[in-house]
């Protein structure tokens, strides 16, 4: 295993520990169903229609889920940054196509959990049953909630300065037409919203 590996592996048992204590014997089930994935910037890492299989967490890069229209309008679903979990949730959870695709915005390296086996582990470990319940919690129900309301309350100015307050260096790593997608808003938007920015500084 590389030093790298071993880093983002570290990097992935920090992330479960974050969110409930996990214990060596789990830890070890866990790192027998994953494997690493290489990631070409603009590849496809889940086709819309097709059933997910694995739970991906990132250590490098940038993923986006998105749906695409026939007339190749997209509006990005979410944007995924290191050190997080993505995947076709409904997907995994019942085995039918993805109503969306993912894609890498960057060149990215995953690390792919076996979905099915990961389950198994979970009803058999108490300890992840906990991290499960923990991890369902804050990115499905409370982080979810609070982007719908950001959609409704907040105007596209505050959400745009609460996404370079949590990525502060995003401009440098995606084009804007992304950064536009993700916020719900035209790239033309963005731009009066940036210019408008700069002047108040």
């Amino acid at each position: 295993m590389s030093v790298d590996q071993d880093r983002f592996l570290q990097d992935l048992k920090s992330k479960f520990n974050s969110y409930a204590p996990i214990t060596e014997k789990s830890w070890k089930q866990i790192e027998s169903i994953i494997e690493f994935q290489l990631l070409k910037k603009g590849e496809t890492l889940l086709q819309n229609g097709e059933i997910a299989k694995s739970l991906h967490f990132i250590a490098e890069g940038i993923l986006r889920t998105f749906i695409a229209d026939d007339y190749g309008n997209f509006y990005n679903k979410n944007l995924f940054f290191e050190g997080s979990f993505a995947g076709s949730k409904i997907s995994l959870l019942q085995q039918s196509p993805s109503n969306f695709s993912i894609e890498a915005l960057e060149d990215c390296t995953l690390i792919n959990i076996n979905y099915k086996k990961y389950t198994v582990l979970i009803s058999e470990n108490n300890d992840l049953k906990n991290f499960y319940i923990s991890y369902l919690e804050k990115n499905w129900i409370i982080e979810k909630e609070q982007r719908e309301i950001s959609l409704v309350m907040e105007n596209a100015d505050q959400r745009y300065l609460n996404l370079l307050a949590k990525q502060p260096d995003i401009l440098n790593r995606i084009p804007l037409v992304h950064i536009a997608a993700h916020l719900g808003i035209t790239p033309t938007q963005l731009s009066r919203i940036r210019k408008n920015l700069a002047q108040k500084k």
